[in-house]
């Protein structure tokens, strides 16, 4: 039997949404799934103790930053990123191209690959997909990304096109490159806003996708209808038999809508980033404990959550904790947003398997309190 490999649980009737299994070597992934990010092999404020308590199934790490520190050699030599960061349950590791487009001050984007100062001490340094594939075997991730480029959105169609284009060039020399058969290769669709560029991308990417999809250069800044239109577009072209993995999106709102969508996987640093700002998500809503409308409020933060924060802090503490700047705040609230986006996301699996998926989604906006800019 295949080391890798995807089954569909149960299918929506009406919408996009399905359940279903991916199987890895280092354990089996019920999908949908929100994805936490270890950008640095670690999940930032959260041990990887409470990570399992809180259910995550798989975690991801960010090539980009582990070949800068402390170095992909390092990690291959601590036995790889399962023994290096103590997890033993599925990663997967980014390629760095979103660094590429994220950085790009530092870089200089060619066909052969990417000339790029590190953002650590100013060195030069020399990225070809068949490199970043190379740092991706050292890792040991059980899922891998191809070597992409992602067009910032407002670029116009003809540089979407370039590296919609250009990231069909390096997937072929990625996959020509990889050989471990214990790492599952994802591709990444590109394209932009264009339809026409996505559907090109999706149908010249499928011969690679033999694990899975990525669907990269959505969330980049443009208006989540626009993000919503492409993802409608693309949803009657997707092959079944692998997931498809949405990335670097995160929100609550945009976790429903894209399994509404047929996404299957999903990861945001969303969730510990704007925790370290005292932003906690719930089920009501987004809540800013700084705020002074929460000092005296000894309630915890979500009613509806039994994560370690909410079942022994209040919001009157939590708050308290930010507005000292003790780390024990934004390690509570990453904790809570962690265990608040697993478990709308075990909601959602259920309701896709008992038949009320769309009975779910109206229910959670009917909660869900969209104050300001939200996130």
């Amino acid at each position: 039997m295949e080391k890798f490999y995807f089954e569909t649980i149960k299918q929506d009737s009406e919408t996009g949404a399905r359940a279903g299994i991916l199987h890895t070597p280092h354990g089996d992934i019920e999908t949908p799934i929100y994805m936490p990010v270890g950008t640095q092999a670690t999940v930032k404020g959260v041990f990887p103790r409470d990570l399992k308590e809180a259910g995550s199934q798989i975690i991801l790490a960010n090539t980009y930053h582990l070949y800068m520190r402390p170095g992909d050699e390092i990690v291959k030599k601590a036995g790889g990123l399962h023994k290096f960061m103590n997890w033993d349950k599925p990663i997967l590791t980014d390629s760095g191209g979103f660094q590429v487009f994220s950085l790009a001050k530092l870089n200089q984007i060619k066909d052969d690959g990417v000339t790029f100062r590190s953002s650590v001490d100013g060195s030069k340094h020399f990225i070809t997909p068949e490199r970043a594939i190379e740092i991706e075997n050292n890792l040991g991730a059980d899922i891998i990304m191809a070597f992409d480029q992602c067009s910032e959105y407002g670029a116009d169609y003809k540089a979407s096109k370039k590296a919609m284009e250009r990231t069909l060039s390096w997937l072929d020399r990625c996959y020509n490159y990889h050989k471990n058969e214990n790492q599952a290769l994802f591709p990444i669709v590109q394209g932009n806003v264009f339809k026409d560029l996505r559907k090109v991308s999706l149908r010249e990417t499928l011969p690679y996708a033999k694990y899975g999809i990525g669907i990269g250069g959505l969330s980049v800044g443009e208006p989540k209808d626009i993000m919503y239109d492409v993802m409608d577009d693309l949803l009657p072209h997707y092959p079944t038999h692998i997931p498809r993995y949405l990335m670097g999106v995160g929100s609550p709102d945009c976790l429903v809508e894209g399994v509404m969508r047929g996404i299957d996987m999903f990861d945001c640093v969303l969730a510990t980033r704007i925790a370290r700002n005292g932003t906690a998500m719930t089920s009501r809503g987004r809540i800013v404990v700084r705020n002074g409308k929460y000092k005296e409020d000894f309630t915890p933060l979500d009613p509806e959550c039994n994560c370690y924060c909410c079942r022994n802090y209040t919001k009157a503490y939590l708050r308290h904790m930010i507005n000292v700047g003790e780390m024990m705040g934004g390690m509570l609230i990453s904790l809570h947003n962690i265990t608040y986006l697993t478990n709308l996301m075990k909601g959602i699996r259920q309701s896709i398997i008992g038949g009320y998926f769309k009975e779910f989604r109206k229910e959670f906006y009917e909660k869900y309190e969209f104050n300001g800019s939200n996130f």
